[in-house]
């Protein structure tokens, strides 16, 4: 299960459409993070790059000429060497990217500086991600002002350099079906973490030893990269909205918020599940919970083509508010605490994101400053959540250091919406019965 080169090329077709004849693209592989001393990050490569691409390696550059008789694919990348090889392993070198990539031509990347330049010549605009690469950005406007050095020579220089988000991140916001498979398969690993996880825990143990399990879950299932760092947060932990440190002894009454996806061939995933250490929630645990799982339901409903972006989130605005009063934790109109916010001292972040290449995927939200519309193969997380940290003091001490959230990934389809992440449990009785079990 992989994206084909057949669909690799029409991506890279349909960029080079909207970037237009007599332009060009620029995009820079992802750059290898330093760890300390010889030691590096595990490198991941820059998600626009892979999207177009399909090529891991750092140290690369493609470039992307619509019209260009050599070739319009060109790749930019370390030449073979048998000795970095033994090294660090397979490399595709010049040949490789032209017979496994695609690429109408290869060039060395230690010779950017003598034959991009020419490139840029004679084309009117530089479509380009400005200010994320800033070694690159510097080097782009010293070609440029190269070649409007030579412009009384008969050299046409660009005249504009142009974002390349704004075309190629609309491209991204809508999945294929190839795309949906492996976000498919990424939720179906990740949901199994999430159920391992429930079936393991004991109090008394460290929030880091199920953060184990899930890895393991997550590795077993030949899944070995994380789309984010695992939030395993027991107790008053689950308050803290983006809390890692998973290093607390987790208590018999406490609650464990876990927020843990796998990323499977550059694709993420991104579930939340809450449920009791002990296997059976408390009765203030339990009415909480209820609030935090109706308002999902309700926003899940509202992902439909032709409803807006903020739809969703809305929906659990107005859910939550409504359990927020009849709780006796806000009090008020239901309609009034929505407009004045009053909700937020307990459900402070937005019901959703993206979700694609990048956990927090790209695309815009609005358009022409209006809420953007949901159509098929948009993919996005509804992850509604109520937080009463034990500082609360205003509130009775029942609720204090309960921190709740549930988190599904959703696929718009033409007929309404797709849950990839259903397989783990959410409902009180199912979880009951699952860890008792």
């Amino acid at each position: 299960m992989s994206i084909s080169e057949k669909e690799y090329r029409r991506r890279r077709r349909q960029l080079m459409r909207m970037v237009g004849d007599g332009n060009i693209a620029v995009i820079a592989s992802a750059e290898v993070s330093n760890r300390n001393n010889d030691v590096e990050y595990p490198f991941r490569q820059d998600s626009d790059f892979y999207y177009l691409t399909g090529f891991s390696e750092a140290e690369s550059l493609v470039v992307f000429i619509p019209g260009r008789e050599q070739g319009e694919y060109i790749l930019f990348c370390r030449e073979f060497d048998e000795t970095m090889a033994l090294w660090t392993g397979e490399h595709a070198g010049l040949e490789g990217a032209k017979q496994t990539y695609g690429a109408d031509d290869a060039f060395p990347i230690d010779d950017i500086d003598d034959i991009l330049p020419g490139m840029l010549e004679n084309r009117e605009r530089i479509f380009y991600p400005m200010g994320r690469n800033q070694n690159l950005d510097q080097h782009l406007l010293d070609w440029v002002n190269q070649l409007r050095g030579r412009i009384r020579s008969g050299s046409h220089c660009p005249i504009e350099i142009v974002s390349l988000e704004h075309v190629l991140h609309d491209m991204r916001l809508y999945k294929s079906a190839s795309e949906i498979k492996l976000m498919k398969k990424a939720s179906k690993v990740s949901a199994g973490a999430h159920k391992r996880a429930m079936r393991m825990i004991q109090p008394g143990m460290y929030e880091y030893q199920i953060e184990a399990e899930i890895t393991h879950e997550f590795m077993r299932n030949g899944l070995r990269n994380l789309a984010y760092p695992s939030i395993v947060a027991g107790g008053k932990n689950a308050c803290v909205l983006h809390y890692t440190d998973n290093s607390a002894i987790l208590g018999e009454g406490d609650l464990i918020l876990i927020d843990a996806g796998a990323e499977y061939q550059n694709y993420a995933s991104d579930i939340t599940r809450t449920f009791p250490v002990s296997g059976t929630f408390s009765s203030a645990q339990r009415l909480i919970y209820e609030w935090v799982l109706k308002a999902q339901l309700a926003a899940i409903e509202k992902v439909r083509p032709g409803n807006h972006w903020n739809d969703p989130h809305d929906e659990a605005v107005k859910v939550l508010t409504t359990g927020l009063v009849e709780l006796g934790l806000l009090t008020g109109q239901v309609e009034q605490l929505i407009e004045d916010e009053e909700y937020k001292k307990f459900y402070m972040h937005r019901t959703g994101h993206w979700l694609g290449m990048d956990v927090h995927d790209v695309g815009d939200y609005k358009v022409d400053g209006k809420w953007r519309l949901l159509e098929p193969g948009m993919v996005l997380t509804v992850e509604p959540g109520l937080y009463i940290p034990v500082s609360c003091t205003d509130v009775e001490k029942r609720w204090r250091g309960i921190g709740i959230r549930i988190e599904d990934d959703v696929v718009v389809t033409k007929q309404g919406y797709e849950v990839l992440s259903s397989t783990v449990p959410k409902t009180v009785s199912d979880i009951e019965r699952l860890m008792a079990n």
